[in-house]
């Protein structure tokens, strides 16, 4: 048999044979600031980042606060939004709560939907396997505030025309109407009130507030008011 090798000479490249275990007692090594007794074994990864959400999901262009969860998160990581262009934007600021949150700072002047990225500072990094973020324009009333018009008791509204670019939908989310009137919820960007004025006994104006929705779920609201009089028999409408 031929005789064993010490640790030196395997170190120093004197021989490619193996080391029996029982010439490495008492010996160690140092991997990831941990001591492994030779012989034995020991896992070597690397501990990524993790995002498992934001919040908000969509947001304007203007500048916005968006909290990121996640895991493994080192002060300060560096966080970027990544379109489905490929064009990448760098956060604002970030702020670092914890190994598990942190608040990053966009403005990002184009529409569209982000995949978000955050690398740590000892380079490891991770992007998020969707788009998680929407920057979308809020609804945009083009219905001026103010009054509808004016119309007399027992008449027909006609059809008065409500519109906000990007609305999907509309909702009267305070006030109230006049005495049968409907909003109609339109889809396309334009809802409308109709029906035929009942109940007013005296002149009365009715304030309310309409909502739009766009299909991103972002709002926008105006104030609106329509006048009722009693005993004159024309009515008009103005817009």
């Amino acid at each position: 048999m031929g005789k064993a090798r010490t640790l030196a000479n395997l170190v120093s490249g004197a021989s490619t044979s193996t080391l029996p275990n029982s010439a490495l007692t008492n010996s160690s090594i140092t991997i990831n600031s941990s001591a492994v007794s030779l012989g034995g074994s020991t896992t070597v990864g690397e501990t990524k980042p993790t995002v498992t959400g934001i919040s908000p999901s969509v947001i304007t262009n203007d500048a916005t606060n968006i909290t990121i969860t996640g895991t493994n998160f080192v002060s300060v990581p560096t966080v970027e939004a990544i379109s489905s262009t490929g064009a990448i934007t760098r956060a604002n600021s970030v702020t670092f709560s914890s190994a598990t949150s942190i608040v990053a700072n966009f403005t990002l002047a184009t529409d569209g939907t982000y995949f978000i990225r955050v690398e740590n500072n000892d380079g490891l990094a991770v992007r998020t396997g969707s788009a998680l973020l929407t920057v979308s324009d809020l609804p945009a009333w083009t219905t001026s505030a103010g009054s509808l018009g004016t119309f007399a008791n027992g008449a027909s509204f006609g059809t008065i025309n409500l519109t906000a670019t990007d609305s999907t939908s509309m909702s009267k989310t305070s006030g109230t109407f006049p005495g049968g009137m409907t909003l109609n919820s339109g889809g396309s960007g334009t809802s409308t009130l109709t029906g035929t004025e009942s109940g007013a006994t005296s002149e009365t104006t009715y304030n309310f507030t309409i909502r739009a929705t766009d299909a991103q779920g972002q709002t926008a609201d105006r104030a609106f008011s329509i006048t009722i009089t009693v005993g004159i028999n024309n009515s008009g409408q103005f817009n």
